[in-house]
């Protein structure tokens, strides 16, 4: 018994020690991280099959994945589509390990290409329980602050690092010129000077470009930085009544001047990929634009990184979605998307494009050029020398210093547009000292409202009990004096209730629910009830400041002379007592309207500059208070 045990003992590790001086002996250029990446890359390349180049030009939903798929299809990369985790309230170490046995699968393939994983972090590690949220961009437009927006990259770039994430699909650099648009708030501005300037946000994702290097060629900073990703090329911000996914009608010289300076500035700070968008210009779907992909961003602008669909941003191609899936393959691929995120069915796509490339539809140099630009990504992330995560920076998410940085963000982006009555002493800032205040409204002590969509789950949630943070009522309890009593009621039928307990004012906080992408699409953008009921059952009977929980401007024009001070806080995310910092005057209101705050939505769309101009607060509107020192 025991010398038959022996023996395979013996023989395995005689393997063992032989394989390894096989390994040793053979040298393998593209694994040598002292050669160049241009000579790796085509060393590597040098070695793929179609079938294996093709792999990598495909991103799976890691529902849809196991590390036996990664490794029998050499996939490109994996991601994280709204809501998708390993399972509830995972941890970053949770995000690690599941990352990591993904990672093992690519990693046993032939070639052992690294795989990379993506996910949208649009405004913090947004998917990620525990993470800090900052405000969505329409507020941080609002800021007019890019330093402050690069130190946000940076802090999500070390959260999403925390979980083992190598890519974020970020930033939006939308330019939002309809407000009824499901994805306004995703934009910083209707004024591309403004988006432009935000790009800043890539330096603080992916670290700044060293002097002397490259521009236009992706670059990440090290294993603290990630690779980040413009989005949604282009002009996906102009469509027709602000219908998400519809046409962009617009000539070549206002979609160069509206909407493609973010694409300027973000390739010059090395980005590493573009994001192409659902929406169509002038009728053809920005997925088959071959001309705006290859002959523009990848020609004219000397884009260097690699171009990335939508999810299943080429199945829609075709009205309805997959009606013609291979002609889809097809036109996406022709037009110079160099990934596919498919994200469910990984063979047909396989098989389609490997149809098409060997009966001569598609060139072999088409793949090759994705692949490259694939790879060059790869190279500059270190996967090839770091291809596992490990728990270096766990402690990140959600910490302290982030929480203080979103906080600092809240106070920076929120707009004081109205306060006081014309000959009246100013509102705000409001007294700490008062006897007895009233705090009302659905967006008051709701943490998912706060949050607004893409939020734990895509469209985001309602309650507190989702992910952890503060709200606006625990922000005003905490910032007043001990002797005030703060009175906290979701929503006030009639005036009585506020004329019996005689407050000496009240903060009422209303907005809209959450949404994303389509489902947002509102063509009325009103305040939902009972926000208005509130507005007025309240401020008829006290003094009130009004806050405005919204991805957008909304119809508050009715309400405004019953209203003494109003605020728009616009989606402030998990850290609601920078609301109060400023209510209360411990910092002064510096915010501009990111946007133009129009009267009603039959002006829409009204943009600053436009002939007929008349809002009812402009584009950088916003009225400044001094802080409190009493």
């Amino acid at each position: 018994m025991g010398s038959s045990g022996f023996f395979p003992t013996v023989g395995i590790l005689f393997l063992f020690a032989w394989g390894a001086v096989a390994e040793q002996g053979e040298y393998i250029l593209y694994k040598d991280p002292k050669q160049p990446a241009f000579r790796r890359i085509n060393d590597l390349m040098s070695r793929m099959t179609l079938e294996e180049k093709i792999g990598q030009m495909t991103q799976l939903d890691r529902v849809y994945t196991t590390p036996e798929i990664l490794k029998n299809y050499s996939i490109g990369s994996l991601l994280s589509g709204g809501g998708s985790v390993p399972l509830p309230n995972a941890t970053p170490k949770d995000w690690v390990d599941m990352i990591n046995n993904f990672q093992k699968g690519s990693l046993s393939s032939r070639l052992g290409i690294p795989m990379v994983y993506g996910i949208d972090a649009v405004h913090g590690h947004n998917n990620v329980y525990k993470a800090t949220i900052f405000p969505h961009n329409i507020g941080l437009g609002s800021t007019r602050d890019p330093e402050l927006v690069r130190r946000i990259g940076a802090a999500t770039a070390l959260e999403v690092r925390a979980t083992g994430i190598q890519y974020a699909f970020a930033p939006c650099i939308a330019v939002c010129r309809d407000p009824r648009w499901g994805r306004c708030y995703e934009s910083y501005s209707e004024d591309p000077q403004i988006v432009k300037e935000m790009t800043e946000i890539i330096k603080g994702l992916q670290g700044e470009i060293p002097p002397g290097g490259r521009k236009g060629v992706p670059y990440v900073g090290g294993p603290d930085k990630v690779a980040a990703c413009a989005k949604h090329f282009v002009g996906d911000g102009g469509t027709t009544k602000g219908i998400n996914e519809n046409n962009t009608v617009t000539d070549w010289h206002r979609l160069m001047s509206i909407h493609m300076p973010g694409y300027d500035a973000s390739i010059i700070k090395g980005v590493s990929t573009v994001m192409v968008s659902y929406s169509s210009y002038n009728g053809l779907k920005m997925h088959a634009n071959r001309n705006l992909v290859t002959d523009f961003l990848k020609g004219r602008m000397r884009f260097r990184g690699f171009v990335i669909s939508d999810w299943q941003g080429i199945d829609k191609i075709t009205t309805p979605a997959q009606a013609n899936y291979t002609l889809s393959v097809l036109d996406g691929i022709s037009a110079g998307i160099d990934m596919i995120m498919v994200p469910d069915n990984h063979t047909e796509f396989i098989d389609t494009l490997t149809y098409l490339v060997k009966n001569n539809y598609i060139p072999v140099s088409r793949i090759d050029d994705a692949v490259r630009r694939i790879l060059r990504v790869k190279f500059t992330l270190g996967l090839f020398e770091k291809p596992y995560a490990d728990y270096t920076y766990i402690d990140q998410l959600g910490s302290q210093a982030h929480r203080d940085l979103a906080r600092e963000a809240v106070r920076k982006s929120l707009v004081l547009l109205k306060n006081g009555n014309n000959a009246d002493e100013p509102f705000i800032p409001l007294s700490k000292k008062a006897r007895k205040i009233l705090v009302t409204g659905t967006h008051a002590h709701n943490l998912g409202y706060q949050c607004g969509g893409w939020t734990i789950a895509w469209q985001g949630l309602s309650g507190n009990n989702h992910t952890t943070g503060t709200t606006i009522l625990n922000g005003i309890i905490a910032a007043v004096d001990h002797g005030t009593e703060v009175v906290y009621k979701e929503s006030i039928d009639g005036s009585d209730f506020v004329t019996d307990n005689n407050f000496d004012y009240a903060i009422v906080v209303v907005g809209e629910p959450p949404y994303a992408e389509t489902a947002g699409d509102n063509a009325n953008l009103t305040i939902p009830e009972p926000g208005p009921s509130t507005i007025t059952n309240v401020c008829s009977s006290v003094k009130c400041a009004v806050v405005v929980v919204s991805g957008r401007p909304l119809v508050v024009e009715p309400y405004l002379s019953s209203i003494d001070a109003l605020v728009a806080a616009w989606l402030p995310g998990t850290e609601g007592q920078g609301v109060a910092d400023v209510l209360f005057g411990d910092y002064g209101f510096t915010g501009k309207t990111s946007r133009t705050w129009f009267k009603t939505v039959e002006q829409l769309p009204m943009n600053y500059g436009d002939e007929h101009y008349d809002p009812l607060f402009p584009l950088g509107h916003g009225l400044t208070t001094e802080p409190d020192q009493s």
